[in-house]
């Protein structure tokens, strides 16, 4: 088993971003039904939130439920958000005195009314906690976020409040959900599966990417830990060249 002691801890990514991936199968291969594997993968979101914030990270960001996953079985989608519920229920205490803030991206005022009241609840006990950002991605959709972003420019300049030329990168980006948030430095997706799906794609524009054919559910602190070894074995050179590089000519 990989320990934590093994890492740089002058390297420790700021921001990690999961893409939680393979709860149906990980219940399939075991003759379960897909709620097991919702189950089980709310045991790995336990533990790897107490592994970041023991680790020193900054951010953490897990995409629960995306703008597309409505068009799953009314059953699984309702089963996805009990489960919500009772994480929310069983481990806000544990979070809250962690010194983790909960804070979730993503529209999640359409959910239902008792969904939003525990989310209103949850946020307002966490908000001065100075600790871990836990940033769960719920009834999120990158392009939605895109769309909605358009909307709020148009809106500004149809109110006079900027003009054409008061558009840049910076104004955009305060208009996303991730608002304050830095971007994420890596991002992990489970599973085997080689895609984003339509997850923080303008932010993630130089995150650094690391797939694992783990299923979410078996996903523990030593796979989080080899993530990480990975990442900082890596250079980042945001599209530029390294000065090394740079002054070979």
């Amino acid at each position: 088993m990989i320990e934590s002691d093994t890492l740089d801890k002058t390297k420790i990514p700021k921001h990690i971003a999961i893409i939680m991936d393979g709860n149906g199968r990980w219940a399939r291969s075991k003759g379960l039904p897909r709620a097991a594997g919702h189950k089980a993968g709310v045991e790995a979101i336990r533990e790897i939130v107490r592994a970041s914030s023991d680790m020193g990270i900054g951010y953490l960001t897990v995409y629960a439920f995306s703008t597309e996953n409505w068009t799953r079985p009314k059953e699984e989608v309702s089963t996805l958000f009990s489960l919500l519920l009772i994480y929310l229920d069983k481990e806000i205490n544990d979070i809250h005195s962690n010194n983790v803030r909960l804070n979730i991206i993503g529209d999640y005022q359409k959910l239902s009314n008792n969904i939003t009241k525990k989310i209103t609840k949850s946020l307002e006990l966490t908000k001065n906690n100075t600790g871990l950002v836990f940033n769960i991605a719920l009834n999120y959709g990158s392009r939605d976020e895109m769309v909605g972003m358009v909307k709020k420019i148009y809106d500004l300049i149809k109110n006079s409040d900027i003009e054409q030329d008061d558009i840049n990168y910076e104004l955009i980006e305060s208009l996303f959900y991730t608002k304050g948030i830095p971007d994420p430095d890596l991002v992990i997706r489970t599973s085997g599966e080689l895609r984003i799906s339509n997850f923080l794609l303008p932010q993630i524009a130089y995150s650094e990417l690391w797939f694992t054919d783990v299923l979410w559910p078996d996903f523990r602190k030593e796979h989080l830990i080899e993530a990480i070894i990975s990442y900082q074995k890596r250079r980042r050179r945001y599209g530029g060249i390294e000065a090394e590089e740079n002054n070979e000519g």
